[in-house]
């Protein structure tokens, strides 16, 4: 059953909005920039698009381990008991990925007063994510998943096949799981800027209501 839903929702990803390489959505983001027409979707009616064509929220989250920027092991089920935002971006010290990131750290303490843990998840190596973490002066745990698996799992990576040639590419998405280890909202697609504040006001509202 995930299988099969993880499936429709790789499909419906891929026709809702295509992304290229690391500035997801970043056509539609520039026309954030500037004055707005009355037909220009904000970034928040995007996101929320996305996630309604979820199949992914009120599921159990899949359970993984993954090192860390320092090479430590992070198991999501050692997280019971704390809410975990949970994001996945394509590449490190790229320019969206860096906003998503020095974002989430600028609001990292609001997140822990939240009892929230941010997890950030892509395919680059401990190395790169070490010298990311570095370089931006970022507080967040990073997790390298080289073989892609975890991304599999979530529905954020998509096969692809170019010139003959096969491949993939990583979906930017951002989950909530609950401290149960349920998954409470889920964007199956994020624009990067200003991302962290909706999670956290999402997060706010999602605890409002327990």
């Amino acid at each position: 059953m995930m299988t099969c839903r993880l499936a429709l929702l790789t499909v419906l990803c891929v026709l809702t909005i295509s992304l290229t390489g690391c500035g997801s959505l970043s056509g539609k983001q520039a026309k954030t920039d500037g004055p707005r027409s009355h037909s220009d979707p904000t970034p928040v009616q995007m996101e929320s698009a996305a996630t309604a064509a979820s199949p992914l929220i009120g599921m159990m989250a899949p359970d993984f381990t993954l090192p860390n920027q320092d090479g430590q092991p992070v198991k999501l089920t050692a997280q019971r008991g704390k809410w975990v935002v949970l994001y996945f971006y394509p590449k490190d010290d790229t320019p969206g990925c860096a906003c998503q990131a020095t974002d989430f750290t600028d609001l990292l303490q609001e997140f822990r007063d939240m009892n929230a843990v941010i997890l950030g998840v892509s395919p680059d190596t401990i190395d790169d994510h070490r010298y990311f973490g570095e370089k931006y002066h970022l507080k967040l745990t990073l997790l390298s998943d080289q073989d892609k698996r975890v991304m599999r799992q979530y529905g954020a990576w998509v096969e692809a096949t170019m010139a003959g040639d096969k491949g993939g590419r990583v979906v930017r998405s951002t989950l909530i799981i609950d401290p149960q280890g349920r998954i409470a909202h889920h964007w199956p697609e994020v624009i990067p800027t200003g991302h962290a504040k909706r999670v956290r006001e999402k997060l706010e509202s999602l605890q409002s209501q327990r």
